[in-house]
């Protein structure tokens, strides 16, 4: 089977929860989570939960682990927390959760940000993985940088990547 194949057999609309991890946003100025949910729901996939969770180890899998226990989700989606800085424990968070990593998602994601913010783009720690048979992903906090992976990335993967996920070993 061709990838456009997969692809096409995906399913769609994919339910989404999305979860901003910052210890500064709320509701009103969410801006990225906001950005994150337009784009999603843009494509035809649902957004069935949202939260915004410190920048605390604990918080951010208690958010998760409460996403991939939801019968109706399929992907957890997260922003922020991603970078250097000692506050940013996003993948410290989420890397235990995995039951497989997906490295090529990070990968690629500074592979395209080299070529918009060149050797910056090393300081990103965006990841991905499959949680409990749930596409779980770290994203950076930046409108910019999300944009570009949603656009470039998960967009045109994300119902096979979540498809493949799901399937029993």
């Amino acid at each position: 089977m061709s990838v456009r194949e997969h692809r096409e057999g995906g399913p769609t609309p994919l339910p989404v929860v999305v979860i901003t991890v910052s210890d500064t946003r709320t509701a009103a100025d969410d801006t990225g989570g906001a950005l994150l949910v337009e784009l999603l729901e843009k494509a035809g996939h649902r957004v069935v939960g949202r939260a915004i969770v410190r920048d605390e180890v604990d918080a951010i899998r208690s958010a998760v682990d409460a996403a991939i226990m939801r019968d109706d989700v399929r992907a957890v989606l997260l922003t922020g927390g991603t970078g250097m800085a000692p506050r940013d424990v996003t993948p410290e968070a989420l890397t235990p959760l995995f039951d497989r990593v997906i490295p090529g998602f990070g990968e690629l994601f500074r592979a395209l940000s080299y070529q918009e913010i060149g050797s910056a783009a090393m300081r990103s720690r965006a990841l991905a993985g499959i949680a409990r048979g749930r596409l779980v992903v770290g994203l950076p906090g930046s409108r910019t940088a999300i944009r570009l992976a949603v656009e470039k990335l998960l967009l045109p993967e994300l119902s096979h990547l979540a498809d493949e996920a799901a399937k029993e070993p």
